[in-house]
């Protein structure tokens, strides 16, 4: 398995009462979609949050979070976050507040 399993299962029950909601293998882990569109995933002791280009100045200010980069390249309106701040449900629950803030707004797939 690629990604963090307790992670996962943190998302799984925090998204579980979310309609629309389906899990889909990327990035070397696991992505949670909404309607189609990915809204966060997890993967090696990390978690990522699709919060917008808008939200991402207000998602880097939660501690633990920094700029999703993968191979090296930096992917705008992606934060990811370490295992500890997954930790803590309040920081947990913003990141998935301002995700389901950007993409409840994107047109379902």
């Amino acid at each position: 398995m690629s990604y963090d399993e307790g992670l996962a299962d943190l998302m799984r029950s925090d998204l579980a009462d979310t309609p629309g909601i389906a899990e889909k293998r990327m990035f070397g882990g696991i992505a949670f979609m909404l309607d189609g569109n990915m809204l966060c995933g997890v993967h090696p002791g990390a978690a990522m949050f699709r919060v917008g280009k808008d939200n991402e100045p207000f998602a880097l200010a939660i501690p633990g979070a920094r700029q999703m980069a993968l191979t090296g390249r930096r992917m705008g309106g992606f934060v990811e976050v370490d295992a500890e701040a997954m930790a803590d449900e309040t920081r947990r629950t913003r990141m998935l507040d301002l995700a389901f803030d950007f993409v409840r707004a994107l047109p379902a797939k």
